[in-house]
């Protein structure tokens, strides 16, 4: 009899001993699970949104400051008090680690007073759809400034950047165009810049416009059309000249007469401004031909000279 009771306390030890094992066999591999299912939701986190723009600008601490510093010591050396490593910083806090669809005027203050500069009276020349030709003309001439060739401008433009609200913190793969949410970093930066630019506008004030493109040389959508036009200050600048400039072969789509010209007049009009409207504004198609010499429609210009 104590033999059989000994025998059934060892079988019933066995049988509590193994439900003990799978008990903590089932923990283990709970605990795995929950571990595995926790990275896979941090990983998924740290995965950046896709968007359809450009991502941000590899090495864009590098190039904002080679930039700044190349601004300072080679074009406007009399702004050398400018200091680029807060710069940078301001830059960078304005996006890192933000919703690239929420940016505001507020996170890109710091950034304008800390880049913001005076402009010479009869210097400012604003532009829409003219990209290419109103540089190529400013790097030519050096007797007018658009906003790309300001400090702030010439640091930032043709760059992209936006924020990511999981580590990095930069959204190198992609960031939001402006038709998929308006408050994106780069809208909200350009807007700003180009108010800031329209402001300190003085004097005469020239306007380069594109006559070969079928909608329409001026676009109240645009940002001449929304911001810049709106912050001209009729108190400061005594006139406009708009030119608008045709492509090099065409199309002729619009000249000064045309209806959206007239519309852009009866808006600076209305703000109590002096027009003038010149087409194929001279000094400009030169040096378009300049570029296409032998087009028949350089012509003119050559026998002009």
């Amino acid at each position: 009899m104590p033999s059989q009771r000994g025998s059934e306390r060892r079988r019933q030890r066995g049988v509590l001993l193994a439900g003990v094992a799978v008990l903590l066999l089932a923990l283990v591999l709970a605990a795995v699970l929950a571990s595995a299912l926790t990275r896979g939701k941090e990983e998924e986190r740290s995965e950046p949104l896709r968007w359809q723009g450009r991502g941000t600008t590899r090495n864009l601490r590098e190039i904002v400051l080679g930039r700044c510093y190349g601004y300072l010591a080679e074009r406007r050396a009399e702004l050398g008090d400018k200091d680029c490593l807060k710069i940078w910083d301001s830059l960078k806090d304005a996006f890192i680690h933000k919703n690239p669809c929420n940016a505001t005027t507020e996170d890109y203050q710091p950034l304008m007073e800390l880049a913001s500069h005076p402009i010479s009276c009869n210097k400012s020349l604003f532009w829409s759809k003219t990209n290419d030709l109103v540089h190529l003309y400013t790097k030519s001439s050096h007797r007018f400034l658009t906003l790309e060739d300001t400090f702030l401008g010439y640091m930032l433009n043709g760059i992209s950047w936006c924020g990511d609200l999981s580590a990095p913190g930069i959204n190198y793969e992609s960031c939001p165009k402006w038709s998929e949410c308006e408050n994106n970093p780069g809208s909200v930066f350009w807007k700003m810049a180009s108010k800031m630019f329209a402001e300190a506008a003085c004097g005469v004030v020239q306007v380069m416009l594109n006559g070969s493109i079928e909608t329409g040389a001026f676009r109240s959508s645009s940002i001449f059309g929304s911001v810049e036009i709106l912050n001209l200050n009729p108190d400061k600048v005594s006139e406009i000249h708009i030119w608008v400039m045709h492509n090099i072969g065409g199309p002729q789509s619009e000249s000064c007469s045309g209806y959206s010209i007239k519309k852009l007049k009866n808006i600076l009009e209305e703000r109590n401004f002096k027009i003038t409207c010149e087409d194929n504004y001279r000094p400009v198609q030169l040096l378009q031909c300049v570029h296409n010499p032998d087009h028949p429609d350089c012509s003119l210009c050559t026998n002009s000279t």
